[in-house]
């Protein structure tokens, strides 16, 4: 069968690359075309634009850029016309895929939606259109089923959270290897993961690093994104105790020991890591203004989301400062604070449903097809 997927970031290139050779596996004839990064450009298929072409984040941004992103919903459009799918398959990016999706609906074409959009946070309204405009909805966070089937009667698959598999599935270096072939210090590392886009990036770090020459004992590493050049990081490496990895996130926070993250999935991928964290968030003003008349949950760490509770500290906007963030990074280095925060890891692991959510999605995609 024919299948086309659209991942507009770098956490749905992930979940995206498994999920294809999960199809793969239960569809060997598969022919897979996409929209997606580098990793499921490994996995095979065909690969339509990279995700670094789509990512604009925030209100303001995301008008300055309205006639790209218009562009490609067209070309989007046009391009699924001419593959003719079986299916088209839908990762998280809502804002992009939702409007393909009710275009799609219209024409007949079959519409799975894995990694649904998060409306309980904001937009609940969009309920109507998922309703109308997906045949099926794989969810991945233990809550939505709830929220889904109880509170708007719509029947949902809760297939776990795909982080649990990219993350137990690969092999872990030794603290002595990792240091050696990176050429970093012999210092414990604090992890600093600023986000994958560049105005976050730029904005996050140099809040982030205000912080490094309070802990002249440890050495602060920078998660370089893939989708970005090394010359965005260039300006925060003067300092001799800031280094670069690019593109090899989960290899540091597997030697971490302490972790300032931006708010978004690396937050709850640096927890199932098992690295005490602090979240940070700074956005521009008037996209702030926006978001926190418009978004009502209590938290915006996926961590203190699924727990219900307060698990990492979340510094945000004006809170996201260098006092701040030093306070809290002392807490992390407390051994009974970090070791109450670790025993609330375990918990939120056993929360998110165990192994195999890749192979149950692609599982059921090709049982609902045939």
């Amino acid at each position: 069968m024919k299948y086309y997927i659209i991942a507009g970031e770098a956490s749905g290139d992930l979940h995206g690359s498994n999920l294809m050779k999960a199809l793969q596996r239960e569809d060997p004839q598969a022919d897979i075309r996409f929209w997606g990064g580098d990793l499921m450009q490994s996995a095979g298929g065909t690969m339509v634009k990279h995700y670094r072409e789509l990512a604009f984040m925030g209100f303001i941004e995301v008008i300055f850029n309205l006639k790209t992103i218009l562009g490609n919903i067209k070309f989007c459009k046009h391009d699924i016309e001419q593959f003719k799918p079986d299916a088209i398959i839908f990762i998280d990016y809502p804002g992009f895929n939702m409007r393909i999706a009710k275009w799609a609906k219209q024409r007949g074409i079959p519409t799975h939606y894995y990694i649904s959009p998060q409306i309980w946070a904001w937009k609940e309204n969009r309920i109507a259109a998922v309703k109308r405009d997906f045949d099926k909805l794989y969810v991945i966070l233990p809550f939505e089923k709830d929220f889904y089937e109880n509170k708007h009667h719509f029947p949902v698959e809760f297939v776990g959270h795909p982080l649990i598999d990219a993350i137990h599935n690969r092999v872990e270096k030794s603290q002595t290897d990792f240091i050696r072939e990176n050429e970093l210090e012999d210092k414990p590392i604090i992890a600093i993961l600023p986000g994958s886009r560049k105005q976050e990036i730029t904005k996050m770090l140099s809040v982030m690093l205000s912080v490094a020459n309070d802990f002249p004992d440890f050495q602060f590493v920078i998660a370089g994104a893939p989708s970005q050049e090394r010359a965005l990081y260039e300006p925060f490496l003067k300092n001799k105790q800031v280094h670069l990895l690019a593109n090899k996130t989960y290899d540091l926070l597997s030697h971490a020991s302490a972790a300032l993250v931006t708010s978004g999935t690396a937050t709850l991928e640096t927890a199932l890591f098992k690295v005490p964290e602090v979240v940070c968030y700074k956005g521009s003003w008037a996209s702030y203004q926006i978001a926190k008349r418009i978004i009502t949950l209590k938290y915006i760490s996926l961590v203190n989301l699924i727990m219900d509770r307060e698990v990492v500290t979340e510094l945000i906007q004006d809170d996201c400062n260098t006092k701040k963030i030093k306070t809290e990074m002392q807490k992390l280095l407390d051994p009974d604070y970090r070791k109450k925060m670790l025993a609330d890891y375990d918990l939120l692991e056993e929360k998110l449903g165990g192994t195999g959510a890749s192979e149950k999605t692609a599982r059921l995609i090709v049982r609902n097809l045939k």
